[in-house]
């Protein structure tokens, strides 16, 4: 796209087109005013940019958005218009502006969203960085307390309350007042904004229980968690969210087994299981299904009978379920069943509390109970064999089965 433009307004404004234009007429032969030809094919924007710094330099007003801040500010910066090039200069408006877009949730995520289209300078000027932070911020905010993010506090007063800044309208929406209000909105964010977003929430001390809820929610959006091609096709027609290939889902996959917070407990069994499942289809690294095992294996007494058959999909199918995956997962769980017990030991208990916790379930009972009811599932298979049969059985203690037998009453 073509720009017809006067020198001046533009030369007056910017230091590097000052210096083009200076450049152009000094390689032109003849003294004559002639017309100076500038090619800009790495304007940050584009076209879009280049019109709204046109207006800018004639002095015509115009309305600036949250989607079109960022390439502009990074439009000026390419172009050098700073305060040396006039007072109020479009670096230090849309840096104004920038601010005043931060102060909303709403008008903070359609900013972050244009981010990538203009990389790198929207990271080297630290406007990535500072959305993630707002965001992160607000989020981490208790919704039940008054200190709500002021665009929160002011859309909750009047649903239908706007902010005018220098003559531009700016939307906000209402923040509902429960922990996860916010994961809908950041769902729309690719991998690499999501993770930031995800790694600064855990750094401004939100809970593991509601960051491992915001990863859950992302995974369910975008992964076949439930056998289907992927969820992101019960969604509407409509929807911002993109249709992921199987090299970007495996690439998530693995990012989300990363992020998931570490502590026990803090990610229900039902949805690791589903994860390892999933990982297993998309062909996971081996480094990222062992991680699953290990943390599955840690609480495998939450775990249920029907998410433990997991199907075989290896290339050589010999059996109808991956037994030896819930072999290795048993494993992981005796091994930190033994860890406990040698860190209690030594502790004190009283008589009267061992008498209780010898009438109560413990993990190993529950895990017992699962087991036997996991075998009695995959035994009338044909494919497998016996002594991997009685390997599977023998893994778990006969103490176990014994305690079992006494609070079933067998």
């Amino acid at each position: 796209m073509s720009f017809h433009l006067h020198k001046f307004p533009l030369s007056s404004r910017s230091q590097l087109l000052e210096k083009l234009i200076q450049e152009f007429s000094a390689s032109q032969e003849s003294e004559e005013e002639t017309k100076c030809v500038l090619s800009l094919h790495d304007l940050p924007g584009g076209a879009t940019s280049l019109l709204l710094i046109a207006k800018f330099c004639y002095g015509v007003k115009f309305e600036l958005t949250a989607a079109e801040v960022v390439s502009l500010r990074c439009a000026a910066e390419y172009l050098q218009m700073t305060e040396d090039y006039g007072e109020g200069n479009l670096i230090s408006v849309t840096e104004l502006f920038l601010d005043n877009v931060l102060r909303s949730w709403v008008d903070t995520i359609k900013a972050l969203e244009t981010c990538k289209a203009v990389l790198p300078l929207s990271e080297e000027l630290h406007i990535i960085s500072r959305c993630i932070d707002s965001l992160a911020t607000k989020a981490c905010a208790d919704p039940t307390l008054s200190s709500l993010p002021m665009s929160c506090q002011s859309a909750a007063q009047s649903p239908t309350a706007t902010a005018l800044w220098n003559g531009i309208h700016s939307t906000s929406k209402p923040c509902p007042k429960t922990e996860n209000w916010w994961y809908e909105d950041v769902v729309i964010l690719g991998l690499p904004l999501f993770k930031r977003l995800a790694l600064a929430v855990g750094s401004k001390g939100m809970p593991s229980d509601r960051i491992s809820g915001l990863i859950m929610f992302y995974a369910k959006r975008y992964l076949p968690l439930n056998g289907r091609q992927s969820s992101f096709l019960q969604r509407n027609p409509g929807s911002r969210i993109p249709v992921m290939s199987d090299v970007d889902q495996r690439t998530l996959i693995e990012e989300i087994i990363t992020l998931l917070p570490n502590q026990k407990g803090t990610t229900p069994t039902n949805f690791l299981l589903r994860l390892l499942r999933t990982s297993m289809i998309l062909l996971a690294s081996p480094s990222s299904r062992e991680t699953l095992e290990r943390r599955i294996g840690a609480q495998l007494d939450e775990a249920v009978l029907q998410d433990l058959l997991i199907p075989n999909t290896g290339y050589s199918v010999e059996t109808l379920y991956d037994i030896e995956c819930v072999q290795r997962i048993i494993n992981h769980f005796l091994f930190v069943d033994r860890e406990d017990e040698d860190s209690n030991f030594n502790s004190v208990v009283e008589e009267d509390q061992l008498a209780d916790s010898s009438h109560s379930l413990t993990p190993i009972t529950m895990v017992a109970n699962l087991i036997d009811n996991y075998l009695a599932e995959v035994a009338p298979d044909v494919n497998l064999k016996l002594d991997k049969f009685l390997l599977l059985a023998a893994t778990i203690p006969d103490y176990a089965r014994r305690q079992t037998m006494e609070f079933t009453g067998r």
